[in-house]
């Protein structure tokens, strides 16, 4: 995104959603329910998991060292009962769907680096020298003042568009739908400020005897209506539901999932860059994910502070070296004090290294499972330490805000 986009007079912005029934939404639930099992039993395990869904089959892969046993099929069953596929009408369901399992150990070359990060192997290094980078990359976080939860509008209602589909299934509201579903939302924006919503996108998978009328009158009024503030809606917003006119045939039945194919999905919709690494099934010495969140904290709690209107943070790594390399910032012209006191905060306040960003959160606990659908930030309905704001009073005090 460019750095004038704020002040740019109009454009718009759109994001997307999907529920746990979405094939790519499943993997990512599998792969968290697996580490979660996990670490329950051993926090200290190293876990690289992934998944694969299609239609009948389910495989599970990657990279787990532990010394703890999991029975991975029961857990893939229940993840997939949980998501609602619980019928042999629907094509797939928990209990006929085969399970394969590939599973080995962490690369050894890979563990020399996250054992014993480059700053331990030096005399005055300390325990939060400890472990390095799991891998190289970037991580990518961001806040803005569009929402109370300081996340963009389009994804936020995206993902509020999806959890409503989810909640009027499973309560019996619109007994007809199916696990599958998809939203989009597309904000206009004037000089950098959410005006309206442009357009609306829903994709509902039914049973089979509901008419295509039927589902756009529900759905407007029991999934839209029910969550798009009136005052973002027009007579020029568009509307789609179901656009083909029919979405019978849904999830793995329809479509291949993969583990890490929505990766937007689960951080900013678009509005931010994303480094590339996906979050779901990675233990937290993979800085994919605990860098990830760090640099969420990091904005939140500056835009919090009131130190800026929005701000991305990029945060870059080496694998088997514990401190990061890089460290950039973009307040997008709505920076209220200078870029170097702002890296100075960060410096001061936040402790970037591995180490230190799993004990500071407590990542070494099964959490994630939760996060695997509707987004990994701005959720409200979860207790997540990365969401916190408790920084924020110190940082404006910090600058005399």
């Amino acid at each position: 995104m460019p750095s004038s986009f704020s002040s740019s007079p109009a454009y718009m912005l759109t994001s997307e959603s999907v529920t746990e029934g979405h094939p790519d939404k499943l993997c990512d639930q599998i792969s968290d329910a697996i580490l979660d099992t996990i670490l329950a039993k051993d926090p200290y395990a190293r876990v690289a998991c992934e998944t694969a869904v299609t239609n009948g089959l389910v495989i599970v892969l990657g990279e787990i060292t532990t010394g703890c046993y999991v029975e991975i099929p029961g857990v893939v069953r229940e993840v997939v009962r949980d998501a609602g596929y619980s019928y042999p009408e629907y094509g797939f369901d928990y209990q006929s769907c085969g399970v394969m399992v590939s599973i080995k150990e962490q690369s050894s070359d890979i563990a020399l680096g996250v054992d014993k990060s480059r700053e331990a192997k030096a005399a005055s290094a300390n325990e939060l020298d400890k472990i390095g980078a799991g891998d190289q990359g970037m991580m990518v976080g961001f806040a803005c003042r569009e929402t109370p939860e300081l996340m963009p509008l389009p994804i936020s209602l995206a993902h509020k568009l999806c959890r409503r589909l989810a909640q009027v299934r499973k309560d019996g509201t619109l007994p007809y739908l199916r696990p599958d579903g998809k939203s989009q939302v597309t904000v206009e924006y004037s000089n950098g400020t959410p005006r309206r919503i442009d357009s609306i996108v829903i994709g509902a998978q039914h049973n089979l005897d509901v008419s295509q009328p039927k589902i756009e009158q529900d759905i407007m009024k029991q999934v839209v209506k029910a969550v798009i503030p009136a005052s973002f809606i027009d007579d020029k917003t568009k509307f789609y539901i179901n656009a083909t006119g029919r979405f019978v045939m849904g999830g793995p039945v329809s479509d291949t999932g993969f583990t890490g194919r929505k990766l937007l999905v689960d951080t900013y919709g678009s509005v931010a860059r994303h480094g590339g690494g996906a979050f779901s099934g990675k233990d937290p010495t993979k800085v994919d994910r605990s860098a990830a969140y760090m640099a969420r904290y990091i904005a939140k709690n500056i835009v919090a502070a009131g130190l800026a209107e929005r701000l991305e943070i990029q945060i870059s790594y080496s694998i088997g070296v514990a401190r990061p390399l890089s460290i950039s910032l973009e307040t997008f012209g709505t920076g209220k004090v200078d870029y170097k006191v702002l890296l100075g905060l960060i410096d001061k306040h936040f402790d970037l290294r591995p180490e230190a960003i799993i004990r500071y959160f407590d990542l070494r606990r099964p959490i994630y499972r939760q996060t695997a659908c509707y987004g990994h930030f701005g959720r409200e309905d979860l207790d997540l330490p990365w969401e916190k704001m408790d920084k924020a009073e110190v940082l404006k005090k910090e600058v005399g805000k």
